[in-house]
């Protein structure tokens, strides 16, 4: 075992060799070194506090304005959406409700229609009815001048085959003997 242990302390003692070869030639001073890490010591901490903080502070602002603006990206596609529907079933409603109105409409005019064909119907029976009672008029109208044309042709005949002039009573009886034998007929 010593000599695992001697071992030790030559491989030490070949490495410390070795070491101050290196230190020798590549200039390397523990005081130095010492006050370079000092250095680099204020300069991390000057780097950290002046440049790479605020680096941080502002990449973390830039992220948050990121994610605030996916957020809002989102909530606007989603009122989007909203509205979309919204507008879709705004426009169903406005549909339906013109489709209502059209059929009132054409029922509206269907009942004005059959109003207005009622209307003239019942005109045109009012039409005829009184052409109707105008003919009927017209036509005792002429039966009562044709009695009295034949009442005064059977009086004239009457008067020349008798050779006299008849009396008004006469007369009378005459036409009315006349018009029930034409009202017989």
């Amino acid at each position: 075992m010593t000599n695992y242990i001697l071992l030790a302390a030559a491989a030490a003692a070949a490495e410390e060799g070795k070491l101050d070869a290196i230190t020798r030639t590549f200039g390397w001073h523990p005081q130095l070194f010492v006050s370079q890490l000092i250095v680099f010591g204020i300069v991390i901490l000057a780097l950290n506090k002046f440049a790479y903080k605020p680096v941080l502070q502002v990449l973390e602002d830039r992220r948050q304005r990121i994610d605030e603006s996916l957020k809002n990206a989102e909530k606007i596609k989603s009122e989007l959406a909203e509205a979309e529907a919204s507008r879709k079933q705004i426009m169903e409603q406005a549909n339906a409700q013109a489709n209502k109105l059209i059929e009132e409409a054409r029922a509206a005019a269907n009942q004005v229609k059959e109003q207005e064909t009622q209307k003239a119907i019942s005109q045109a029976e009012q039409i005829i009815v009184k052409a109707r009672e105008a003919a009927q008029a017209d036509h005792e109208r002429m039966l009562a001048e044709l009695k009295q044309e034949v009442a005064r042709l059977v009086v004239a005949t009457t008067a020349q085959v008798a050779g006299k002039v008849l009396s008004d009573e006469d007369q009378k009886r005459l036409a009315e003997e006349a018009n029930k034998e034409m009202a017989a007929a």
